[in-house]
């Protein structure tokens, strides 16, 4: 196969089909963006998740005189309750499964709880006397968060035994709603894509009518005629893959890592490493559903 005259083939295509590269071009291009963004998405929730579920502590609240719970009877935790509680954390049933213990008392708790509601009406009305004394407790392993909560819940003393990861889920669903979203918007941007390479792929080997039959006639194979075609494709779709790919690069670059990380401190972000194994991934995805939307359409329709 002489390539020369199949990259001049796919030359001559560019120029006749001009508006309609364009168009597969960007619209490649916003459909691979979106896939990248729910990509990264997904790589953020996995790393957000082993960050704080690794620090989520078991939270074992004390009562304390305004208690809603029947078994607090409406009085504070005892010294010796309170006691009776460390020790059974401390002790040789709790203690293997527990890295760390720390105790949070009235006035520590009220001073967290004005700083996380300050400007709020709440921070004024609160007391340091009605807001429980807290164990909080971090697991070696935060899966077995489970068996301080059996342990502990309804012991004399204790209100109620949280395992904090609970209040992180809701966080974490709705990362993954906006990643599905992100995913679907990407689906119909591809099937636009498909259909539009399809469209172009058609438009050409239509105005090229004449020059096919010839070919055809002087013997030309079919894998010959149908080469240029798929390289129009798959080169406008790799064109707009690298868009998205430099895309994708530059959020994290500028975005993620230049004001994300800057502004908030305290969790880590995806980085260019991960941007990298993204990138080639849009590439594929391009090239891949270019060749094939290309293929089926010439050989469907011109029936070569």
């Amino acid at each position: 196969m002489r390539f020369g005259l199949v990259l001049s083939e796919v030359g001559q295509g560019f120029r006749r089909n001009l508006s309609m590269v364009i168009s597969v071009i960007l619209v490649t291009f916003i459909s691979l963006t979106f896939l990248g963004a729910a990509i990264l998405l997904q790589f953020q929730i996995n790393q957000i998740k082993g960050y704080w579920y690794d620090r989520a502590q078991v939270a074992v609240y004390l009562c304390t005189d305004v208690s809603p719970e029947a078994h607090c009877n409406g009085t504070e935790a005892s010294a010796e309750q309170i006691a009776s509680v460390k020790a059974q954390l401390q002790g040789s049933t709790l203690g293997p499964y527990i890295k760390q213990i720390t105790f949070e008392d009235h006035q520590q708790a009220y001073a967290d709880f004005k700083k996380q509601f300050a400007g709020s009406s709440l921070a004024e009305l609160a007391t340091p006397d009605i807001l429980s004394q807290t164990f909080r407790v971090n697991m070696k392993n935060p899966d077995q968060a489970d068996i301080v909560i059996e342990q502990l819940s309804g012991k004399p003393g204790v209100e109620t035994v949280e395992d904090q990861r609970a209040l992180l889920d809701p966080i974490f669903s709705i990362m993954n709603a906006a990643s599905y979203t992100a995913i679907g918007i990407a689906a119909l941007m591809l099937i636009a894509a498909v259909l539009l390479i399809s469209t172009t792929i058609r438009l050409s080997a239509f105005s090229r009518r004449r020059e096919l039959g010839i070919m055809r006639l002087v013997g030309a194979s079919n894998r010959f005629i149908e080469t240029p075609f798929i390289l129009e494709g798959v080169l406008a779709a790799l064109i707009g893959s690298v868009l998205a790919g430099g895309a994708i690069i530059a959020i994290v670059q500028f975005f993620v890592q230049g004001y994300l990380q800057e502004t908030i401190t305290n969790t880590a972000f995806v980085g260019l490493p991960d941007a990298m194994v993204v990138a080639p991934i849009l590439l594929l995805v391009g090239a891949v559903l270019a060749a094939l939307s290309a293929s089926v359409a010439i050989r469907r329709y011109l029936k070569v």
